[in-house]
Formats: C-alpha cells, structure tokens, sequence
C-alpha cells in the first residue's frame, strides 16, 4: 500500500494547499513570519492533526468491528517541541468517549491505541528519505 500526497505554491501567496484525491489543506507560517500569512495549519499543528485525525478514524474502525456503536468523540493532542532545529519531542493525547450501549469504551480505545497508523509509526520511528530535483 502506497499513499501519495501532493504540495504546491497557492497562488498569491507564500502558503501551499497540499492535496490527496479530492481533499485539500493549507500549510502556512504564522502571519509576519518569513512571508506567512497565518492561512493554514503549520508543521506542528499538522503532525498533532494527523495523529488525533488518524486515532479518531481509528476509533470508528474498531467500533465498527465490535459491533460497538459511538456517541461523542473527544480527543485532544498536546506536541512538545524543543531543541535546534525544532523537532517534536513527545505528544499526549487524551481521548474520552462514550458507546451508545453502554459497553466500556476502554476496550475501543485501547484496541485503537494498538492499530493507529500515526502514532504506531511515531512510536516506530519512520525513516524520511528527501530528494531534491530541478
């Protein structure tokens, strides 16, 4: 399984509106920094995105595999970024829910913290491989 995203300039702007499919996002700087604009997520927020995204998705796909049916969803994600050149440190994620049956939403969370993509892969580490072409 492969999965292929694309970038490119927005036009008028510093920002790039990334794609996949018919979905679309912006990542931008905040405004005033280094031509940001403020009109999308930065680095950060989009990698604390993709993990509470991922565990979300993740959350319904085991749900549905138990058979389990979801009320409300609430996940927070908190990045600790330090160092030089900034790099994310660590990430919490708090995650409350509630079933529909009232069946413990503990076994739905805890088999999504087993097979969440995202934060599986961060856990694992995952090589990045950057090229550069002209």
């Amino acid at each position: 399984m492969n999965v292929n995203v694309r970038l490119r300039n927005l036009p008028g702007t510093e920002a790039a509106v990334g794609w996949a499919g018919g979905h679309t996002i912006v990542a931008d700087r905040p405004e005033g920094r280094a031509g940001g604009l403020g009109l999308g997520f930065n680095g950060a927020q989009l990698l604390a995105l993709s993990l509470g995204g991922c565990f979300c998705n993740d959350l319904r796909y085991v749900a549905d595999e138990l058979g389990v049916k979801l009320g409300d969803i609430s996940v927070d994600v908190s990045l600790e970024l330090s160092g030089e050149p900034l790099v994310a440190t660590s990430a919490r994620m708090s995650v409350a829910l509630s079933t529909l049956d009232g069946s413990d939403p503990a076994i739905v969370v805890d088999k999504a913290r087993s097979s969440c993509m995202v934060s599986n892969s961060l856990t694992r580490g995952v090589p990045v491989t950057i090229t550069h072409s002209a």
